[in-house]
């Protein structure tokens, strides 16, 4: 199982069809609803999917988009309890985080995945997880 940060989603959402990017977020998508990547994120990914689109392609969209995104094939969505938030906290003290990348990589190590699709590369500096880079998909 790997980890899905928020940025695959949006991307493939927000960015230009054109943009390398874009593809390569929407084949690693394809992938986890073909089942040929066995996938999981936060149900805090939905905050930041909806909220940045809301922002950027307005409220409609945003809440359409919500929608489709918690009922994606094939993808395991994981909780945020208390557990979460303590290692995220452990995680923010200790690699100097922004308060979402630290729940997203303490959701992933709380459930036993140890790595990550992102082309964030703060979540290069955590030990604990490999990032993934969308280039390993071209």
């Amino acid at each position: 199982m790997i980890y899905l940060d928020a940025n695959i989603f949006l991307a493939a959402i927000v960015n230009p069809p054109q943009d390398d990017q874009t593809g390569l977020c929407k084949q690693i998508l394809m992938k986890v609803v073909s089942h040929e990547l066995p996938a999981a994120t936060s149900l805090l990914t939905w905050d930041e999917i909806v909220f940045i689109i809301k922002k950027t392609l307005g409220k409609d969209i945003a809440s359409t988009e919500g929608k489709k995104f918690l009922s994606f094939p094939n993808l395991t969505f994981l909780k945020v309890d208390e557990n979460v938030i303590s290692i995220a906290q452990d995680l923010l003290t200790k690699y100097n985080l922004n308060p979402r990348d630290a729940i997203h990589a303490a959701s992933a190590l709380s459930n036993n995945i140890n790595e990550i699709i992102s082309d964030d590369s703060d979540f290069d500096q955590i030990k604990e997880i490999k990032r993934i880079k969308l280039e390993k998909f071209k």
